[in-house]
């Protein structure tokens, strides 16, 4: 990498080189960029001698004699501050310590001063002074009249509180007693006018607030007139001051110190991010080099996490029962007996999730370590903490609050969902319960093929839950649709009443809903009697397959109508009567309104909103399980493992908690789970939610 002629600060400003020595080579080098033949060879000679007497350059002479200088001055100082330290301590230590940093900051500029010219570092450190000592006196004075009005005002404290003025007391006692007479009086009034209808009891409550700190507040004022009062008040006032106000006051210094930071360079013979190299193997030693300390603490517990805990994890110290990453392998094949497959692969999979945590921290590590570094070869310095924090505070709040989220997500979401899918691949099924082995995509494949009952049930049940999931859901859509655009005619009377009917089954729970109905629908239920009365016959809904699916989606269509109801029953009110009336005069008839009008703009609003029942549907387990089990039940078409009314949900759980076949219930899952995001992508992106 060459040397740049110039450098730049943080702020973007460019710099000539203080440093005559890489000036020199940085002009060497641009000209041996331009040249050729035997000229380039001179020019590589005199850059190759230059690097090799580097020692022996004048400026790094003078420089070598500054650095010397500012040790022994910096030593000088540094013992100078112990012995202020040590002699007797003032009154207010911020006050003593203002003093020492006021003289520190005097013989560093005088010392800085003559070597502004030589290095950016010495000006920084010259400028540092001037600006603290700027600073630093106006605290100084600040702070000293601050002791002093606390001290007066302590004096005149104790000397009110030993000669306290009884009249003025029995003075404020009776003022006082007035005041609370006014406030009674007037709270009395409220009352009156309550009792007389004249103002509702909101209104009176809300007043007595306003009256009750009013009188809070006029009392507070009164009291003032008593000097024990008054002063211990303004003690209190001033005891704050004294705690907030030469912090505030070192901010805003800090700032200018901030400030010159950013805007003056850094001059660095390096041509090679040396440091990020050297520093790459230990998290937070690049940091350290560059002296961000709190920065390289943070990098080094990290280290500490990825070498004490992600790494022992993923081989196998500490684990419960498992062997990390080796046990997901395994998965206990040829273990103890007390040793459990799923624990193996559960306890595998925590060991990649920390390892991928240890691999993100190294990651941004190194991003750090050669940011840092090329931004320092540039000329810009290193971000000290203060830079850092207010960088954080500024553009990494979202990251922050987003990081335990993050890891709940992942243990809580990701874990359970990997571990489906993982076991997918696997032969988890009544007779390997405790110890099972990786079988690859026979699972799949007994699913596709249609093999076994498990294949053969799951192509019927795919059939039906896919006519059960569009059936149930447009007639819900069109139920709800309907009655909103119903009860929202002009020349419709008790809308009130009429909402409230048509949102009873959202407020009524589902629960009870679903439950009425199959009670109702039993063998000897009511509603069951009253069909058969009216075909003539017998007929048990619960034991016709047929008969159950149309019952489960007219149930399902009025459950779910009063969501939609209530979502168009909004979007309707909302829509301008100015492009009805517009229609109207257009020629446009009833049918064409709504077509041209109503559901384009109705649709454009709920679009996202009817993707998500299409999808709740297709995974509402519970009114398949309460209303007849999944049954009735065909052993020849479906085994022991679901009935003829079981959508896929209700099959997963059967295959999993009934049957015990978990890997095909993961496989099943997998496959609906990819299915639905697919189908909820194709309809998010088609309603532009993806587009705002």
């Amino acid at each position: 990498m060459k040397i740049a002629p110039k450098v730049i600060d943080q702020i973007g400003e460019a710099h000539e080189r203080k440093n005559l020595y890489l000036r020199e080579l940085a002009a060497l080098e641009e000209k041996a960029a331009a040249a050729g033949g035997d000229e380039l060879k001179a020019l590589q000679k005199k850059i190759a001698e230059l690097r090799r007497n580097k020692s022996e350059h004048p400026y790094q002479k003078e420089l070598a004699a500054y650095r010397a200088a500012e040790k022994n001055f910096l030593a000088q100082l540094k013992a100078e501050e112990a012995r202020e330290k040590a002699g007797q301590p003032d009154d207010d230590p911020a006050l003593a310590k203002l003093s020492r940093e006021i003289r520190q900051s005097q013989k560093e500029e005088a010392f800085y001063e003559p070597y502004v010219e030589l290095t950016y570092d010495a000006e920084l450190a010259w400028r540092n002074a001037v600006v603290k000592l700027r600073h630093l006196p106006e605290m100084m004075e600040n702070r000293r009249l601050l002791n002093e009005h606390i001290a007066r005002v302590q004096k005149e404290k104790q000397t009110a509180a030993a000669h306290g003025d009884s009249a003025i007391k029995a003075q404020i006692s009776a003022e006082k007693k007035l005041i609370e007479k006014k406030y009674a009086l007037r709270n009395q009034e409220l009352k009156e006018k309550q009792k007389s209808g004249m103002i509702s009891p909101k209104a009176v409550h809300n007043e007595s607030r306003v009256l009750k700190r009013a009188k809070a507040e006029e009392i507070q004022m009164l009291e003032m007139k008593d000097p024990l009062c008054s002063k211990t008040e303004e003690l209190r006032a001033l005891q704050h001051r004294h705690k907030v106000e030469l912090k505030e006051e070192r901010a805003v210094m800090q700032a200018d110190l901030s400030d010159l930071y950013r805007r003056i360079p850094v001059e660095t013979e390096d041509h090679l991010p040396l440091r990020a190299w050297v520093g790459s193997l230990i998290p937070g030693l690049s940091q350290l080099l560059n002296q961000q300390f709190v920065k390289a603490l943070l990098f080094f517990l990290s280290g500490l996490f990825t070498f004490l805990v992600a790494i022992p994890y993923a081989l196998g110290f500490g684990n419960f029962r498992g062997q990390g990453i080796a046990g997901l392998i395994s998965l206990a094949e040829g273990g103890k007996r007390v040793d459990r497959s799923i624990i193996f692969m559960i306890e595998g999979i925590i060991a990649i999730i920390l390892l991928l945590f240890a691999a993100a921290a190294y990651y941004f590590h190194i991003r750090d370590s050669f940011h840092v570094e090329k931004q320092r070869l540039k000329g810009i310095r290193p971000n000290r903490w203060t830079e850092t924090r207010q960088e954080i505070s500024r553009n990494g709040f979202p990251y922050i609050v987003s990081a335990p989220a993050l890891i709940v997500i992942v243990f809580i979401v990701l874990l359970p969902a990997i571990t489906t899918i993982l076991l997918s691949f696997t032969n988890m099924d009544p007779k390997n319960q405790s110890k099972f082995v990786w079988i690859g995509l026979e699972n799949y494949k007994t699913l596709a093929l249609g093999q076994g009952v498990a294949g053969k049930a799951f192509w019927l049940i795919l059939g039906w839950t896919v006519i059960w999931t569009l059936a149930a859901t447009t007639l819900a859509i069109l139920i709800g649709f309907f009655l909103a655009l119903l009860v929202n005619q002009e020349r419709i009377r008790g809308k009130r009443f009429w909402r409230t009917i048509y949102l009873l089954p959202w407020a009524v729970p589902a629960f009870i809903t679903i439950m009425f109905f199959s009670i109702m629908l039993a063998p000897n239920g009511p509603l069951t009697e009253i069909i058969s009365a009216i075909v003539g016959h017998t007929v048990n809904v619960k034991s016709d397959t047929t008969l159950t699916r149309i019952a489960l989606v007219m149930l399902q269509g009025w459950l779910g109508s009063s969501y939609i109801f209530l979502l168009c029953t909004g979007i309707l009110q909302s829509i301008p009567s100015d492009l009805y009336e517009a229609a109207d005069i257009d020629g446009a008839r009833g049918f064409q309104r709504i077509r041209h009008i109503t559901v384009p703009l109705v649709l454009f609003q709920i679009a996202p909103l009817l993707v998500t029942q299409y999808t709740f549907n297709f995974n509402n387990y519970s009114i398949i399980a309460l209303f007849n089990d999944g049954g009735p039940f065909f052993p020849s078409l479906y085994g022991n493992l679901a009935g003829s009314s079981d959508i896929l949900i209700s099959y997963i759980y059967k295959l999993t908690i009934d049957k015990q076949y978990q890997a095909l219930g993961a496989s099943i899952t997998v496959i609906v789970s990819a299915v639905l995001m697919f189908i909820s992508y194709l309809g998010f992106r088609k309603t532009k939610a993806f587009n705002s």
